[in-house]
């Protein structure tokens, strides 16, 4: 029985030594990836769903492709996750996502009919597949889990829950709902002049900057926005925007509403795209990570931030923070448009009839936002998608008693912007 037992706890520790061997060094694997996933140029998501398949490779490079995600699949399966450090975790996490996606976009690229005639004024359900290549385009952009049935009803549910804000508003003015409606169209409500515009824009920005470094991390390390006069038209539809340090507003031949002015600010400069893409070239962030960007997280984190505006300061009458509502409602709206137009292959008269029965009165920005989507596909889903995960992980923090803001964002930024699936998983652990 001795010799039994001796027989045994070296047959044990043989496995032990023989299952160690067999595990993947995590290093040499990453490595691997990084080198070879460069080597192979995969084209990086256009935001044009027509650039975006005029970039698909031949076959030949597709198989390629193919070949090196499976082999690291494999060799990532043999990899010990409980070994790992924290990074390495984040990396091991970051590929495996990158990897199911890339087969799904894989299956689709080797079915593609290369002849295809492409028009973006056509949605992508017009296209060879055109649901299947939808249904991809969104967990590109949004996140991995989502299916446009879930997100078709995510966006009728949002479409609700604003209107539900909105209303509250309008019944605290003490105006009835038509008169309401008639004095938001008030000339007091526009600026006509570009100075004044620059000068509101100016003292919003000093306003946030006197609360944000007790709410965010890294605030005061941080450079201030510029603040411009957009100077391109083609970029008029949208309010403003966001490129190089500097926050652009646009005004061309239209006057500038005045209910625009504080959400705008909070989403493009500090604590929005400015302050959230100066923390990610501060935070540790690995090579793989590098490779990688998440439309999510980086839109999600500057829709979000908007709904702490009276915490920031600013929201100071109903109507200012009517005018964060009238955006979100219009994002919400663009949430079931997008899957409508793209997924369920609505036409113009469906599209623009689903516009009209939630927002009074916008047509010209409808027709502008229905083209937008056509073109972009999945791409306005962004925004109401992330800034929902990071709200309800804000509802969840709050729970605790010791929540504090400075806290909670210092852990939703750590790692910079990442996958929202692991997102989800890092803070759920």
């Amino acid at each position: 029985m001795r010799y039994y037992n001796i027989y045994m706890l070296a047959l044990m520790l043989l496995t032990i030594q023989l299952s160690v061997a067999q595990k993947k060094d995590f290093q040499v694997v990453s490595k691997n990836f990084l080198d070879t996933y460069s080597s192979l140029q995969i084209p990086n998501l256009h935001v044009n769903y027509v650039q975006h398949l005029k970039s698909i490779k031949s076959i030949k490079d597709i198989s390629k492709q193919e070949d090196f995600f499976k082999a690291i699949e494999q060799e990532l399966s043999d990899v010990d996750f409980n070994s790992l450090d924290e990074y390495q975790r984040l990396d091991y996490c970051i590929m495996n996502y990158e990897i199911a996606l890339n087969f799904e976009r894989i299956s689709l690229e080797k079915n593609w009919n290369y002849n295809s005639q492409l028009d973006d004024s056509k949605s992508i359900y017009s296209v060879n597949n055109g649901k299947d290549w939808y249904a991809y385009l969104l967990k590109r952009w949004v996140n991995d889990d989502v299916n446009p049935n879930d997100i078709f009803q995510f966006g009728l549910e949002e479409i609700e829950k604003v209107k539900t804000e909105m209303k509250k508003l309008q019944e605290e003015s003490g105006l009835s709902e038509e008169i309401f409606n008639v004095h938001l169209k008030d000339s007091s409500f526009f600026y006509y002049n570009v100075k004044d515009v620059e000068k509101a824009f100016n003292y919003i920005k000093k306003e946030v900057a006197k609360s944000t470094p007790n709410i965010f991390p890294y605030v005061k390390e941080i450079l201030e926005v510029n603040i411009a006069q957009g100077s391109n038209a083609s970029l008029a539809h949208a309010p403003a925007y966001y490129n190089n340090s500097t926050f652009f507003f646009n005004f061309f031949d239209k006057p500038f509403n005045k209910r625009q002015i504080d959400w705008i600010y909070i989403h493009e400069g500090i604590p929005g795209h400015h302050y959230q893409i100066t923390v990610n070239n501060m935070v540790k962030r690995t090579e793989i990570q590098q490779l990688f960007w998440y439309p999510g997280f980086i839109e999600g984190w500057g829709a979000y931030v908007e709904y702490l505006g009276k915490e920031m300061g600013v929201y100071k009458s109903i109507y200012d923070e009517y005018g964060k509502w009238e955006w979100d409602l219009i994002r919400s709206v663009r949430v079931a448009l997008d899957v409508g137009i793209n997924y369920y292959g609505w036409s113009d008269d469906i599209a623009i009839s689903f516009w009209k029965k939630h927002i009074f009165d916008q047509d010209d920005i409808g027709w502008r936002e229905i083209g937008r989507m056509k073109r972009w596909p999945a791409q306005v889903v962004t925004y109401k998608y992330g800034a929902d995960t990071f709200l309800t992980l804000l509802n969840e923090s709050k729970k605790n008693k010791n929540f504090d803001y400075m806290t909670f964002h210092k852990k939703l930024l750590e790692y910079g912007d990442i996958p929202i699936a692991v997102f989800k998983r890092i803070n759920n652990n």
